[in-house]
């Protein structure tokens, strides 16, 4: 009989690791495309120098991820979670190609023309994002709850890893004739193959592991209609989600706006999170920070080391006695954040680069950390379908407090001239 049971239950546990590792890859390539953007910002402005490119490449990026965002989880419930997937990763694939392109077109000229370019590739992003994200959260909500911290870790590690990339990049061409230009376009033909990588993952690989069709042909059966697609493609015939369909009982689900009441502070949480760390991250620090003796390496260890901390935040939630499970209690934490904005203006005021380096790190390690806290605690106690939804939800949530943080950081600008 104990054979049995063990027979039973070794679905939830085959392939785990490997699940766990390609969800960090996932997570890293649902933003590693942006990042690498964002991160060769010392390019575009060298580039660029009249148009603020680190804060319009990131205004112009965030109202296509966020809107779009807003229309797929209103149509959660009946998107095809596959291909949205699918469909992401391609135009992450196909974005960074394009940036290759104009950049070697243009033989590395500035100019407006060229900067809408840019714009619309950012605007590329933005789309893409919105695919891959929200569909990544919601589809890994209903699955065991390490697949979504390491998709967060990887989300996090994507910045670390464009950022280590940049700085070896800036070192190694930093007194070539173009330096800053071939050092980006190598930059982007890493990315290319990167964003390719996780398209064949996600297409061959992910959906055939044991442990992921274990959690979503339990999801059929709790009456989920977004991953009939991937079970198809893991060979699976989507009877259990046949049967559901015809049982009212099963298909009885909380709708979204009910999901929301339910959580509205989680929401409130995760919007909060993002608007603080977008009003400071990575606009004031690119500009804002004034001239030290780290020169033009300044700004670009300022993101390195939020995006270092980030990630070692998102993985502190794996030490039980150190995690945040009260939902009171990360409220009051993600209030206290705020107390981040006094605190960057009178440094970069006042203060040396030391104590903004470790103010950023500080940023960076909170924003790892209070984001999976959030996110892993927020889907627990509830059916497959409805953690779906609730993690597009929190997405959509998460989007629009960057975007409202990306809106915010322009004050930064108030009384220097524009």
């Amino acid at each position: 009989m104990s054979n049995e049971i063990a027979g039973a239950q070794t679905p939830q546990v085959q392939g785990k690791f490997l699940g766990i590792v390609v969800c960090f890859i996932l997570g890293n390539g649902s933003l590693f495309a942006w990042n690498s953007m964002l991160t060769i910002e010392d390019y575009y402005v060298a580039l660029f120098p009249d148009y603020h490119p680190t804060r319009v490449l990131t205004l112009v990026y965030q109202p296509f991820a966020f809107a779009i965002t807003c229309i797929m989880a209103y149509y959660e419930a009946k998107m095809n979670t596959r291909r949205r997937n699918l469909a992401g990763f391609s135009l992450f694939f196909i974005g960074s190609f394009a940036l290759i392109i104009l950049d070697i077109a243009t033989k590395g000229r500035g100019g407006l023309g060229v900067f809408v370019g840019v714009c619309i590739i950012s605007a590329i992003f933005g789309t893409a994002d919105a695919n891959c994200q929200g569909a990544l959260v919601g589809d890994l909500s209903l699955m065991c709850p390490e697949f979504i911290q390491s998709f967060l870790s990887g989300l996090a590690a994507s910045g670390a890893l464009t950022s280590a990339l940049r700085l070896i990049t800036k070192a190694a061409f930093e007194n070539s004739k173009d330096g800053l230009r071939i050092g980006a376009i190598l930059f982007f033909s890493v990315t290319c193959l990167f964003e390719l990588l996780c398209l064949l993952l996600y297409k061959f690989v992910f959906p055939k592991l044991p442990i992921v069709k274990y959690y979503r042909s339990k999801a059929a059966a709790e009456g989920s209609k977004t991953v009939a697609s991937d079970l198809a493609a893991a060979g699976l015939g989507t009877e259990q989600h046949g049967q559901a369909e015809e049982d009212p009982q099963i298909c009885k689900r909380l709708s979204t706006k009910e999901l929301l009441v339910e959580n509205v502070d989680y929401a409130f949480d995760i919007y909060l999170i993002y608007v603080l760390t977008l009003s400071i991250f990575p606009g004031f620090l690119s500009e804002d920070t004034g001239s030290h003796s780290l020169g033009t390496w300044y700004a670009l260890v300022l993101i390195a080391m939020y995006n270092v901390w980030d990630l070692i935040g998102r993985y502190l939630p794996l030490i039980p006695c150190i995690t945040l499970t009260s939902r009171k209690g990360m409220t009051c934490a993600i209030l206290a954040r705020f107390l981040f904005i006094p605190a960057f203006y009178f440094t970069a005021k006042y203060g040396d680069q030391g104590y903004m380096i470790l103010l950023t790190s500080l940023l960076g390690l909170s924003n790892g950390y209070l984001t999976v806290c959030v996110l892993v605690e927020a889907p627990r106690g509830y059916k497959g379908p409805e953690q779906n939804a609730l993690g597009n939800v929190l997405v959509v949530c998460l989007l629009g407090g960057i975007f409202s943080g990306v809106v915010l950081d322009w004050l930064w600008l108030i009384g220097k001239g524009w």
